[in-house]
């Protein structure tokens, strides 16, 4: 999954406006503009389609948080300069306040099973030795077992 895939998952998820998605990035202190918001949203193959930075991304994940959850005391963490899968869903997990048995409930939904253990390996640092790569597939069943709590009446894209 590219970042842009991921992004138009949750602006459909959470029916997010361009204005409401140009106040996610405001809130991690990124600014950008609506016609940004446009062509990172168009489909990929279309004219007016741009790729979204790993940074860029990544800080629209952190707005996303501080939207969700509310913004922490201090200095805001800046942006990874590379994301993966790991991270992404390290960040969607905290945005939506999800503890373990959440995630494995939303899993369960799209009739996808994960243990605790599992699921904990996605947390770990690269060099641990119980570090596990979030593959694609994963990422795509819990954006779409969330899409299915947050938006029961869509039907999977």
């Amino acid at each position: 999954m590219t970042n842009n895939d991921i992004l138009r998952r949750i602006r459909y998820t959470f029916n997010l406006t361009d204005t409401a998605m140009v106040n996610v990035f405001a809130a991690a202190e990124h600014t950008v503009t609506t016609e940004q918001v446009i062509a990172w949203l168009t489909k990929e193959g279309e004219e007016a389609y741009t790729e979204i930075s790993d940074t860029e991304f990544a800080s629209f994940l952190n707005g996303f948080i501080n939207t969700q959850r509310g913004k922490r005391e201090g200095e805001q963490p800046a942006p990874e300069s590379k994301l993966n899968n790991n991270i992404i869903f390290m960040k969607l997990r905290i945005a939506l306040n999800m503890k373990a048995e959440d995630v494995i409930a939303t899993l369960a939904l799209v009739d996808f099973n994960l243990s605790k253990h599992e699921l904990s390996a996605f947390s770990r640092k690269v060099d641990n030795k119980h570090y596990r790569v979030c593959n694609n597939q994963v990422l795509r069943l819990f954006l779409t077992g969330v899409q299915q709590q947050v938006r029961p009446q869509s039907t999977a894209e």
